[in-house]
């Protein structure tokens, strides 16, 4: 049994915003491994049972994709009931996909453990857990530039950056199925890009985010609980 948790911000203002990628990749696998299911409410979360196909690479596989719905600074607590529940060892058997601000769009990076680089959903994570040993998956979103963080993270991708983002959320979801079949460090060495792709231009508020997106950020970002 594998756990594959994509953390995001539940309700449809967040829809789509860069804070939930990771909800955007656990839709490409639900597709994949799940076709047509619905989820079930478990652990403050909403939870796909799924199979991952047989590949020349290792066995079917067993996984339950997760969304936790607490908001992400609360991940950990879905997290840490689900591990408890299905009994696994978060070293081997647990996966976190999250956004990152430090990697540009359409780069993603597998890591075996780290820290937490700020971000709370994977802060929350750790405490809950007591360890930073467990697979993560980070999805570039870019740096915020001008805008704040929390506004920044909490708007809409832009036209140029969904351009990039998307066939790294395809490129995210093969990670996620090479890691359930053949492990991390095989994931590490097949989706890690050896050198950084070309990164778009920063942010600017006449070609990178408009003005309406901006305003959508603030008001997202006026509760706290939220980011």
């Amino acid at each position: 049994m594998k756990l594959i948790v994509g953390l995001g911000n539940p309700g449809p203002q967040y829809d789509k915003t860069r804070h939930n990628a990771g909800f955007m990749v656990i839709d490409r696998l639900v597709d994949r491994c799940a076709p047509g299911s619905m989820g079930k409410g478990k652990f403050n979360a909403l939870l796909f049972d799924g199979v991952i196909p047989s590949t020349g690479a290792g066995a079917a596989q067993k996984v339950v994709f997760i969304k936790p719905m607490t908001y992400m600074n609360r991940s950990g607590e879905t997290v840490q009931a689900a591990v408890r529940f299905y009994r696994v060892d978060p070293v081997e058997d647990l996966l976190v996909i999250t956004d990152d601000v430090a990697l540009p769009c359409g780069r993603i990076r597998m890591r075996a453990r780290g820290g937490t680089g700020g971000h709370n959903g994977l802060g929350s994570i750790e405490q809950m857990l007591n360890t930073d040993a467990y697979a993560r998956l980070r999805v570039g979103i870019d740096a915020p530039g001008p805008i704040a963080q929390h506004e920044y993270v909490l708007g809409r991708f832009s036209d140029a950056q969904l351009s990039a983002v998307e066939p790294a959320l395809k490129g995210a979801a093969d990670a996620a199925t090479c890691w359930a079949h053949e492990g991390v460090e095989a994931a590490m060495n097949k989706f890690n890009a050896p050198e950084p792709v070309a990164k778009s231009p920063s942010p600017k508020r006449d070609d990178r985010l408009s003005e309406q997106d901006t305003n959508q950020s603030k008001v997202a970002a006026s509760d706290p609980k939220e980011n």
